[in-house]
Formats: structure tokens, sequence, C-alpha cells
């Protein structure tokens, strides 16, 4: 019994160390969800053009429920949704009744913020803009801490409603609402 004790710690150690690992390749629908069509949250702004109708004509902030309020319409959900589809609902809730042809343009003026979080001089919300990578979001928030783990992240990413994380390189792509977490080195 003495001589298989060293190969049951060895074993129980090597499965306690497996347990602490806490590895998450990011999730096939990470790199899936970049191909799409960009889809309106809460947070985003959008910038709504009914020509030739400069009284509706303006900026509408998505609320929490994923709302806007437009005028004569009321509520407008629009969460999940493209702002080509966005477009093709007001103007059919516009034709029912107030306008006869109404030509409706949607654009999205402000993009909901990312969150930068762990080893960065700065953590904090910041501004998305189109084009923005995990590496220039960590140079916004005043980049690595020098206990920083500098070769990959975890990102938390609200994708179809559902909340996922997963562990990327810095030259992965960003989406609007992304967080970042960038982990301490061990050595």
């Amino acid at each position: 019994m003495q001589r298989f004790r060293p190969f049951v710690c060895a074993m129980l150690a090597t499965a306690l160390l497996a347990g602490c690992t806490s590895y998450r390749p990011a999730p096939t629908a990470f790199h899936e969800v970049l191909d799409q069509p960009y889809r309106l949250g809460a947070g985003d702004r959008i910038r709504v053009t009914v020509f030739e109708q400069e009284g509706l004509t303006n900026t509408y902030s998505v609320d929490q429920s994923g709302h806007i309020a437009f005028p004569l319409i009321g509520l407008v959900p629009v969460r999940g949704s493209t702002a080509q589809q966005v477009e093709a609902t007001i103007a059919g809730r516009l034709r029912n009744g107030y306008l006869r042809s109404p030509d409706v343009s949607v654009e999205i003026d402000r993009y909901r913020p990312i969150f930068v979080m762990g080893e960065v001089g700065a953590a904090g919300q910041y501004s998305y803009v189109p084009g923005l990578t995990v590496q220039k979001a960590i140079a916004i928030a005043g980049g690595f801490t020098p206990r920083a783990n500098q070769a990959d992240v975890d990102i938390t990413r609200d994708i179809n409603g559902k909340v996922m994380t997963g562990r990327v390189k810095t030259t992965d792509p960003l989406l609007p609402g992304d967080t970042i977490y960038v982990r301490e080195r061990f050595f």
C-alpha cells in the first residue's frame, strides 16, 4: 500500500490542478456573429430619417426594454433587429393611417459601449467604433499593466440573447457591448 501512495498523491494533484484551470476557448458562435448584420440593442442610438417629414426625422435611443419612442406610432421594438428591419417596421406603421408612401432610412448614430476590466491602466466603459480590436480597446484603456497576460483575453458577449464567455487573441475584432477581461499572468 505504501508504494501506491506517491502514485495516488500525484493523481490527486493532477486532478486538482485540472479543476483550477479556467481556460475557455471562444465558442464558434463568437466568430460566426462577426459576419452577420449588426443587430440593435439597449444603449444604441439610431438616426431615423423620414424624407419630407422634418418633424419625424430625429435621433432615437434604444431603451433598456429594446424599444424606441417614435412620434405618431409610439413604441417600436428594435432589439435584435437590423437597421433595414427597423426601416420596414417604421414605414409599415406610418403607412397604416399616417403617411401615404413613407420613405424611411435608419442608420446607427452611436453604438453601445464596450467595457474593459482587469490588468489595464484605466478599466472602464469606452465608446465602440467599427473596426475596434481587443488590442486597440486595451490601448484606449491605458494599455497593459506590468502584470497583465498579453497573449489572450476573455471576452463576454451577448449572442442572440445568450451571454457567452471565451478566450481570444488580442487581434480579434470586438462587437458593441463586449466586456474584455485582461487576466494577470502567472509569472
